[in-house]
């Protein structure tokens, strides 16, 4: 017997034979052929797709669109889309992402790898603190990629980029990516806005992650940079950090009240000099505050 195709009673579905195995698969819900015996070319009938003719599941060697002997997942036979994490079925927003690195091949390799991913678009970059406001302003980004160190400028100038960032544009997510894993720096860029701190040698899954995650507005950090941020809770400084007597004495000072020029006269020393220590204990503390020093000191037991 030859394989063939006919209607079957009531018009509803399809009956093809089978020579090989000297039978005919009927579908009354409007399925496809048996994929197996390939002789037809699938229809769909009323609210179902095409595929094995079980409601919502491809039949075997299943294949993409309307190729022949191919499923289709969804109902009504149209295929389902997605764009980055979530339901199968539910179309998400691209995240828009600005990247600020003072290197342009640094922003053309990230472009490269980050738009590989459907979820995520590049929608400005910038190499410098003015480019990064203007692009920013202009792209309207959820989420920023920000280098500390940014085209001549100091090692930290991206701590005030990030700073008026937050400042100027509630709600954004500033993710640090940089090349310093120093704690003071991972803090300071939290107290600055960010939400999330990697070095560059971060993978790239772990990098794709924390982007999403800074998205959605939650925190993310590397392993390095989470370690920061558990010291810097549990009040921990390290041996090399801990503070002189001299710059416990302008600490105390401090909490005083008493001004750089006051606290040199009551120490017998210069208000340059004063300055220097005020500098070198804040930097200790990991603080950029006057105030935010006397809090934290506080909090370690200093005072």
């Amino acid at each position: 017997m030859s394989s063939g195709t006919r209607t079957a009673p009531g018009g509803t579905g399809h009956v093809t034979g089978d020579p090989a195995r000297g039978r005919a698969v009927t579908d009354g819900r409007g399925g496809g052929p048996d994929a197996r015996g390939g002789a037809g070319v699938g229809a769909r009938g009323p609210g179902h797709g095409g595929g094995s003719g079980i409601p919502g599941q491809a039949g075997p060697g299943q294949g993409g669109g309307n190729a022949p002997g191919g499923g289709m997942h969804g109902s009504g036979g149209t295929s389902a889309t997605r764009s980055g994490p979530g339901p199968a079925g539910v179309a998400a927003r691209p995240i828009r992402i600005v990247l600020v690195d003072d290197h342009s091949i640094m922003r053309q390799g990230l472009r490269a790898v980050l738009e590989r991913e459907d979820d995520l678009r590049i929608v400005g970059e910038a190499g410098s603190a003015p480019e990064a406001f203007a692009a920013v302003a202009t792209g309207r980004p959820q989420v920023v990629l920000l280098d500390l160190k940014l085209a001549s400028g100091p090692q930290t100038d991206g701590l005030e980029v990030c700073r008026k960032l937050c400042a100027d544009h509630p709600g954004i997510g500033v993710l640090v990516l940089t090349t310093f894993a120093e704690d003071r720096l991972v803090v300071e860029s939290v107290q600055a806005g960010a939400r999330g701190y990697v070095v560059k040698d971060v993978d790239t899954t772990e990098l794709v992650r924390a982007i999403r995650a800074v998205s959605r507005g939650e925190s993310a950090f590397d392993a390095r940079s989470a370690s920061a941020m558990v010291r810097s809770l549990s009040g921990g400084m390290p041996d090399r950090e801990r503070l002189t007597d001299r710059e416990l004495d302008v600490l105390r000072l401090l909490a005083r009240g008493l001004s750089n020029r006051a606290i040199g006269a009551e120490l017998f020393i210069s208000e340059t000099t004063v300055k220097f220590h005020v500098g070198n204990l804040m930097r200790k503390l990991m603080v950029s505050r006057r105030a935010e020093a006397v809090y934290a000191a506080t909090k370690l037991g200093l005072l």
